[in-house]
C-alpha cells in the first residue's frame, strides 16, 4: 500500500483521537512526535504481524520533563502493558514467554529510568538486558537459558520478541539500541506550555474506550498488516527502514492524513534529524582524515600531534591522557589500519601512516564517513586499496 491513500479507514480517527490524548497530557517538542507515538502504541496490538518492532525512547537532558508520564500513557492504550522501572533480564524474558506459552500477542514493556541500569559501569548484567533488547527487536529472537537442578538440567529457548518504550536521561542509552528505536528529545516545559492535570483514574476511563477501538481495528487488519511493504521516504533505508516499517504500514491503513504525516515524521526523525554522535573510532578516523588533508602519508609523530592540537576534539584528554602513538595504533586496528616504516614526501625513510593502500584509511573513510568535499579525487585517492595491493615478502599486503 503505497503514500497516495487519502481514503481514511475507521483507523484513522482512532489514530487522531490517540494522538489527541496524548496531547491532551503531555507536551512534546514538535508536531511529529505525538502521532509517531500513536503509531507506535497501535502497533503494539498487531506486533505479530511485524518481522520488526521499533523501541521508542523518551530521553531529557534533565529530569521533570514527562518521559514517565509518557510512559503511563502510552501504559493506558498499548497492548497488555507492563511498566517496570529495575526489572531483572531474567523476569523480562519470563513475562514475555509467559504470554508465547499461551499463543498470545507479547506484552508491551514499558521501561522507565533506563539511565540509572546503562549510565552504571558495565556488568554482565547490564551487558545481557541490553542484548535481550537488542535481540528482541526482531521476531523470532530467543535466549537460551537452563532450567532445573544439577541432575535434571534442560536447555530451553525463551521467546524475546516484544514491543519495549523506554525513558531515561539522555547521553547514557547504547547505540545499539538507540539505533533500533525512534527516539523523542523531551525538554522541561516552557511558562506558557500548559498540560492537563493528570489523575490515573480519570485518564484511564478517558483511555479504555480508545484503547478498545483500537486493538478491535488493528486486530482486524493484521493479516493485511503482514503483507505490507510501505513506500520508505527518499533516505530512509537499511536499519531505520526496518524501525519505520511498521508504523508506515499502520499509517497507510489508516489512510486520510496519515500516510503523509507518518512520512513527514520519518523525515523528521531520520532524515532532517542530527547526526548521531560519532564513536570514538569514527571520531578519530574524521579527525585523521583532516590531518591528511589530500596527502597520501603522514609521519605517525606528525599525526599524534596534530590530532592533539585540533580544537574540540578527545585526543588531548582521552581517559586522563594525551593520544599517542600506542593508542592511535590500538584505536585503529579494527579498522585495518597500520603504520609502517615508509618513503616520507621529503624522501626520507620514517614511521607512518598512508591514505591508501591494503593497511590505509582509504576503505574505513569511504566505509564509516561521508565523502570529503575539501578532498579533490586523484589518482592517488580513486584508486582503490585492492588495485593498489601486493603481497610483501613477508605475506602482508600493502600498497605498491
Amino acid at each position: 500500500m503505497s503514500a497516495a491513500l487519502t481514503e481514511p479507514s475507521p483507523g484513522a480517527g482512532l489514530l487522531d483521537d490517540v494522538t489527541a490524548f496524548l496531547g491532551w497530557y503531555s507536551v512534546y517538542p514538535d508536531k511529529h512526535c505525538a502521532p509517531t507515538y500513536a503509531l507506535w502504541i497501535a502497533h503494539t496490538h498487531a506486533s505479530d504481524s511485524f518481522y520488526v518492532t521499533p523501541r521508542i525512547i523518551f530521553s531529557s537532558p534533565e529530569p521533570g520533563s514527562g518521559k514517565t508520564r509518557d510512559l503511563e500513557l502510552g501504559a493506558l492504550l498499548a497492548h497488555n502493558p507492563k511498566m517496570t522501572i529495575s526489572a531483572t533480564t531474567a523476569a523480562l524474558y519470563r513475562r514475555i514467554s509467559a504470554a508465547a506459552d499461551e499463543d498470545q500477542l507479547p506484552p508491551t514493556i514499558f521501561f522507565d529510568e533506563v539511565d540509572a541500569i546503562f549510565g552504571r559501569t558495565t556488568a554482565p548484567q547490564t551487558e545481557d538486558l541490553r542484548a535481550l533488547l537488542n535481540a528482541g527487536y526482531k521476531r523470532g529472537a530467543t535466549v537460551d537459558r537452563c532450567e532445573g537442578d544439577s541432575k535434571n538440567m534442560k536447555v530451553r529457548e525463551f521467546p524475546v520478541f516484544a514491543p519495549v518504550a523506554l525513558a531515561g536521561l539522555a547521553g547514557n542509552m547504547p547505540a545499539t539500541i538507540t539505533t533500533r528505536s525512534v527516539t523523542i528529545h523531551k525538554r522541561k516545559r516552557a511558562p506558557g506550555e500548559k498540560v492537563h492535570p493528570f489523575r490515573e483514574r480519570d485518564a484511564a476511563a478517558q483511555a479504555a474506550p480508545i484503547q478498545a477501538d483500537l486493538a478491535e481495528w488493528v486486530g482486524s487488519i493484521a493479516d493485511e498488516l503482514a503483507e505490507a511493504r510501505p513506500e520508505m521516504p527518499r533516505g530512509v533505508e537499511d536499519r531505520p527502514a526496518e524501525v519505520w516499517e511498521a508504523l508506515l504500514a499502520i499509517a497507510d491503513a489508516a489512510g486520510g492524513h496519515w500516510p503523509g504525516t507518518a512520512r513527514s515524521a520519518c523525515r523528521h526523525f531520520v532524515v532532517d534529524a542530527e547526526p548521531p554522535e560519532l564513536s570514538i573510532g569514527v571520531q578519530l578516523l574524521a579527525d585523521c582524515r583532516r590531518v591528511f588533508g589530500g596527502r597520501d602519508r603522514v609521519k605517525t609523530e606528525e599525526l599524534v600531534l596534530s590530532l592533539r592540537d585540533l580544537e574540540e576534539s578527545p585526543w588531548k584528554d582521552l581517559h586522563g591522557k594525551q593520544i599517542d602513538a600506542r593508542t592511535l595504533a590500538r584505536l585503529l586496528k579494527p579498522y585495518g589500519i597500520r603504520s609502517k616504516t615508509q618513503k616520507m614526501p621529503d624522501g626520507t625513510p620514517a614511521k607512518g601512516y598512508a591514505a591508501t593502500g591494503a593497511t590505509g584509511f582509504h576503505d574505513a573513510w569511504t566505509r564509516y564517513l561521508p565523502a570529503d568535499p575539501s578532498v579533490p579525487v586523484t589518482s592517488e585517492t580513486a584508486v582503490t586499496p585492492q588495485l593498489r595491493a601486493v603481497t610483501d615478502q613477508n605475506g602482508v599486503t600493502d600498497e605498491a
